[in-house]
């Protein structure tokens, strides 16, 4: 939380500070708007402090973010988020500049969004047996927002590049396209979450783009993404898969009889890419439900874990 901390206004990090530790290890977002009360979200439910956000709270923090410097996050601007030590993403809203029908960067800015990311190492264990079968299976993580799938393939993706003594298995080569800068939290190009010795990440690239850059000049023997689904996420992902290269991806939905209806995710799906498919859902009493399914959609297993750990 310290590098959150940091960055905030002095004004706002205060009532933060002061929540109980119970509830600071558990916190998923910090949102930040201008004219409104600060909002946090615990264990997928939002609440609110007392303390209302003023224009120069924000302008404090963007200045502390960009370190007095809006050119050095001109491109991250115009993406719409930040990313910050620790891997921590902050999402931005406010007034949009276009240049030619295309996003330019982002001014006036009024809203912000402090996603923590949070390291959960292990969060994978009881999956793997399922995962490996004489070789690591095409695996398709279906989730809701804010039901772990980005934690759960952080986490597939650092075991597989340390490797797994228990069952004999060495690490393999490892490659994550983070569109995003989420999975692997780079900044200024390096990783600033846990993984093996084995990993390559293109940070703030295109998946589709990414993954064929990847197998061009990487050999990755697994390639990670996080939320497939356009149509040139398709042809990518077919590609790699026609290369030999095991894949392990999530996409936005509530099971899989839902993403069989999206027709990116349907091509995937007829064309037998998928041997394994992860469904997530969040249940407020017992926590993150994972159902493991092959292919076809027929149900090998279930596992629960608790929402503090995913």
């Amino acid at each position: 939380m310290e590098s959150i901390l940091s960055i905030l206004p002095r004004r706002l990090a205060e009532p933060i500070r002061l929540l109980p530790e119970s509830v600071q290890n558990k916190l998923e977002e910090i949102r930040i708007r201008i004219g409104r009360p600060i909002e946090i979200g615990v264990a997928g439910k939002p609440s609110f402090l007392s303390l209302i956000v003023n224009e120069e709270d924000a302008h404090q923090l963007l200045n502390n973010v960009s370190q007095f410097s809006f050119y050095t996050i001109e491109e991250e601007l115009r993406r719409g988020y930040i990313t910050i030590q620790g891997g921590h993403r902050i999402g931005l809203a406010g007034k949009v500049i276009l240049d030619q029908g295309h996003v330019k960067s982002i001014r006036d800015i009024s809203s912000f969004n402090i996603r923590i990311a949070r390291e959960k190492l292990g969060v994978s264990e009881g999956l793997l047996p399922y995962l490996y079968n004489s070789r690591w299976q095409n695996t398709l993580i279906i989730g809701p927002p804010q039901t772990g799938k980005t934690t759960l393939l952080r986490d597939i993706a650092r075991v597989l590049s340390s490797g797994i003594p228990s069952m004999d298995l060495p690490p393999v080569k490892v490659g994550i396209v983070d569109e995003r800068s989420e999975l692997a939290g780079c900044v200024h190009g390096v990783p600033q979450l846990s993984f093996g010795p084995r990993i390559d990440v293109l940070d703030s690239c295109p998946k589709a783009e990414g993954m064929m850059m990847l197998i061009r000049s990487m050999s990755p023997e697994i390639i990670i993404a996080d939320e497939i689904g356009r149509p040139e996420d398709t042809e990518a992902v077919l590609d790699a898969a026609n290369a030999g290269i095991t894949l392990m991806v999530t996409t936005h939905g509530y099971s899989f009889i839902d993403v069989k209806k999206r027709p990116t995710i349907k091509d995937m799906i007829q064309l037998d890419i998928f041997t394994r498919v992860l469904e997530l859902n969040r249940d407020d009493e017992n926590g993150i439900e994972i159902k493991i399914l092959d292919g076809n959609g027929n149900p090998l297993t279930r596992l629960t874990k608790e929402m503090s750990v995913i």
